[in-house]
């Protein structure tokens, strides 16, 4: 591969939900298809934080810094539950396209049952946080910040046998939008595989 070949390989950004990690499961099955069937296209999934603004900075800093580098490819976003409303965030922001599974639309509804808790992430990693009410405002603030009409082009994937989030609310929010709702399921997306190769095309027009 040509140093400018190299310098104009798309990227694409996985964005886990929350308490999760890089390591999940469709995470991982994404890198592993974009690995045997696209090496070209660098497959990056940074952890994301439960802190919304530190996710936020974090989150920007890595778009920006990709964008600045210079004689970058095209970039897509995949995001699933918490991290499909960064992804949406990330898209809005940046005119990006994104693939939505299962997302969470409305993120600062659920944040105050996690108040005065400790959390530890799903993967059993020893880290601890505590989420306080400016946690939710900021969030609250975030998601504000989201509004029609949508300026990114959106895939939404979702179940309606989510158990954690009502797929109804993403249908409405991304209405107008390329969707494929399905029957059954459940929050984590049985059967994401069959979609693997589909996202790739639908981001990168392949």
């Amino acid at each position: 591969m040509s140093q400018a070949e190299q310098q104009n390989r798309p990227l694409l950004i996985y964005l886990h939900g929350f308490l999760s990690s890089p390591q999940s499961f469709k995470c991982q099955l994404m890198r592993e298809r974009l690995v045997a069937d696209h090496p070209r296209i660098v497959f990056c999934a940074p952890q994301v934080s439960p802190y919304p603004e530190i996710a936020r900075q974090s989150l920007v800093a890595l778009v920006e810094n990709f964008l600045e580098g210079g004689g970058c490819g095209p970039i897509g976003l995949v995001g699933s539950s918490m991290g499909g409303f960064w992804s949406s965030y990330l898209a809005e922001r940046y005119r990006l396209p994104a693939v939505l599974v299962n997302p969470a639309v409305h993120p600062a509804r659920f944040m105050p049952g996690y108040l005065g808790q400790v959390l530890k992430p799903y993967s059993g990693e020893s880290r601890e946080y505590r989420l306080t009410g400016a946690d939710v405002d900021t969030m609250r603030r975030l998601e504000s910040e989201l509004q029609q009409p949508l300026r990114g082009r959106y895939w939404l994937l979702a179940q309606r046998g989510d158990e954690t989030l009502d797929c109804r609310e993403a249908e409405d929010f991304y209405r107008g939008q390329r969707q494929t709702i399905e029957d059954g399921g459940d929050h984590g997306f049985q059967g994401f595989a069959r979609y693997c190769e589909p996202i790739v095309e639908f981001l990168f027009s392949l």
